[in-house]
């Protein structure tokens, strides 16, 4: 990734795009889902949503895999999207930028507390 990719974002639209088309070739209610993963994943991005990008990449990929054994999405993501992306996020580290803040936040307490 070059710096101009970097700063415009090009490079997500592009990993984006190539997202949609592999989620495109998935059964219909794993393309329900896809879409209530990405929207329930956002909220856990940084300022620019890179941090996302392997998570959504990893996401896909088993949504794949399970499609391709048969599974049913219920089998594979249980009937609870929004906790699934909340753990997802939480185990891969995705801090979000309430996060930072949140941190900082308390840094600056802390400090004017004198601790």
């Amino acid at each position: 990734m070059n710096f101009w990719e970097k700063i415009t974002g090009s490079d997500m639209t592009k990993e984006m795009k190539t997202f949609e088309v592999r989620a495109q070739k998935l059964p219909a209610d794993y393309q329900t889902a896809w879409k209530k993963i990405k929207t329930s994943l956002w909220p856990h991005s940084d300022f620019t949503g890179r941090n996302l990008m392997p998570i959504l990449d990893g996401v896909l990929g088993l949504l794949e895999e399970s499609a391709a054994d048969g599974e049913s999405i219920q089998e594979v993501l249980g009937g609870d999207i929004k906790g699934f992306c909340s753990a997802l996020a939480g185990e891969e580290g995705a801090k979000s930028y309430r996060d930072k803040w949140r941190r900082q936040l308390n840094d600056n307490i802390a400090k004017k507390l004198g601790r």
